[in-house]
């Protein structure tokens, strides 16, 4: 005998009851899912702001390479080129293989994911500083919206001892701050923000900061100015005649979005580099607080009797020689400026709408010449809202014209600055050299090709000495 059991039925309400509650379980599950992906994509946005800010497309990317982040700029130091990194998420190349805390390590402690030390051509010491939250903002920025491209750049190879990166393990000791930026309570938001900005993202002390014997930022002097290479960082600081104090707010912005104030300065070199993949691209705001933060810095004096941008007159000097008999010999500055120069920065000196004037300019008028000296030998390109600004390497190596030697161009820089700048500095063809093959060798890089000499003879002492003991100790007579 078999029992059937008829179906159960649930009432019509109930199954409307439970129809309803997996279609707001559903909406529930769904709406969180675009809310962490609304928030991801916010993270992402935020992180390749950050990214921008921190300039980190200019080292990372080769010139005319098309690869961005992948790699391979050479970067000049006293010590060597510095090639810099793929940090592209490939995992043969780059760091698709880094954990979020690989990542913050490699930023922030200069240590990669392998251990090796960076050196700090990577901003690392500025680095330091950045907050958990913009980290995670730029990871999540690198690993989901970066290309990964497999591509492996050249090897830096520097000189030993430098070739050894696990020095770099006691340099840090001694030099790296590890603290995070802390806001100033007595302080604005837009002054924090802009001691932020300036002191880890942007990391202005880099370049503006002069250096010690090993290599480290003197802190006592910062952003007072520091030779970059063949370039020349100048004071950045309050101070009104020697930095920027005598700068109005709005004169700032302007510079650091455009690299140009007319009858002030215009960028070239790095600080072009700085303002084309970088600068020009923050906001109002954060540029205003970049200003906030500068305008109050400590204001130190470093010689100048003038402000650099107050120097000089225009000059009808190109106009009263030209033609003239007897020049050939003693005004090479003049044929030369005549010849090349003041086709675009006029005859008198005083530029245009395109080419800026040469007096009232701080590449011609403060007591250091080697940016000027740099921008006839390199020129200048940087490209601002998409509008290229230009100006021909002159250099007697330079592609554009393969023309001027190193007197020749210490002979138009003397002509430049003795018309429309400080005629109280000369240039020398040995000055010309120097900033051509790189600027002045700082002592740690002059007494590196004696380090591998003198630990030989170190050694070999020590191994005399030990000997000479070994046989005195052999030659005593041996007590009962």
């Amino acid at each position: 005998m078999h029992l059937h059991t008829a179906p159960s039925r649930l009432p019509l309400k109930r199954l409307r009851s439970i129809a309803l509650c997996l279609s707001a379980l559903v909406s529930i599950t769904g709406a969180a899912s675009a809310q962490d992906q609304t928030a991801q994509s916010d993270l992402i946005t935020r992180g390749r702001y950050l990214a921008t800010a921190a300039d980190c497309a200019a080292c990372h990317t080769a010139p005319n390479s098309g690869q961005p982040f992948a790699g391979g700029y050479a970067i000049e130091s006293p010590l060597g080129k510095i090639f810099s990194t793929n940090i592209t998420p490939s995992k043969t190349d780059g760091i698709g293989n880094y954990s979020e805390e690989d990542f913050a390590r490699a930023v922030r402690d200069g240590v990669s994911k392998d251990g090796s030390h960076l050196y700090p051509a990577m901003p690392y010491t500025a680095y330091a500083k950045l907050s958990d939250q913009d980290i995670s903002a730029l990871y999540a920025y690198f690993m989901q919206d970066v290309k990964p491209i497999d591509h492996a750049p050249e090897k830096t190879q520097l000189p030993f001892p430098f070739s050894i990166r696990a020095s770099m393990s006691a340099w840090n000791l001694l030099f790296l701050d590890k603290d995070r930026f802390q806001p100033d309570a007595s302080k604005s938001a837009e002054w924090n923000r802009g001691a932020y900005l300036a002191e880890a993202l942007e990391h202005c002390s880099t370049c503006h900061t002069p250096r010690n014997l090993f290599m480290a930022e003197s802190g006592s002097q910062a952003l007072s100015g520091a030779s970059i290479g063949s370039w020349f960082a100048p004071n950045i600081t309050s101070d009104k005649v020697d930095g920027i104090g005598g700068w109005s707010d709005e004169e700032l912005v302007q510079y650091l979005r455009t690299g140009h104030v007319a009858g002030k300065a215009q960028a070239a070199g790095p600080m072009a580099e700085a303002i084309e993949h970088s600068m020009q691209h923050l906001t109002e705001a954060d540029l205003k607080s970049l200003v906030v933060y500068l305008k109050d810095t400590k204001p130190i004096t470093t010689g100048e009797a003038t402000p650099r941008y107050d120097v000089g007159q225009a000059s009808t000097a190109e106009l009263d020689l030209r033609g003239l008999p007897g020049q050939a010999v003693t005004e090479t500055g003049f044929h030369i400026f005549s010849g090349s120069c003041a086709a675009c920065h006029q005859v008198d000196g005083e530029g245009n709408d395109h080419y800026p004037s040469l007096f009232h300019n701080t590449a011609t008028g403060g007591n250091n010449p080697d940016n000027l000296i740099a921008t006839i030998l390199f020129g200048l390109s940087r490209t601002i809202d998409g509008v290229p600004t230009f100006m021909p390497a002159f250099g007697e190596n330079a592609a554009y014209t393969d023309r001027l030697s190193d007197k020749d161009v210490a002979d138009v820089s003397n002509y430049v600055l003795g018309h429309f700048g400080n005629g109280k500095v000369t240039v020398t063809a040995a000055d010309v050299l120097r900033v051509r093959e790189g600027g002045e060798k700082p002592v740690l890089a002059a007494v590196a090709p004696f380090i591998v000499p003198a630990v030989a003879v170190a050694l070999i002492l020590a191994a005399l000495v030990i000997a000479l003991l070994v046989a005195r100790r052999r030659r005593q007579p041996a007590h009962a």
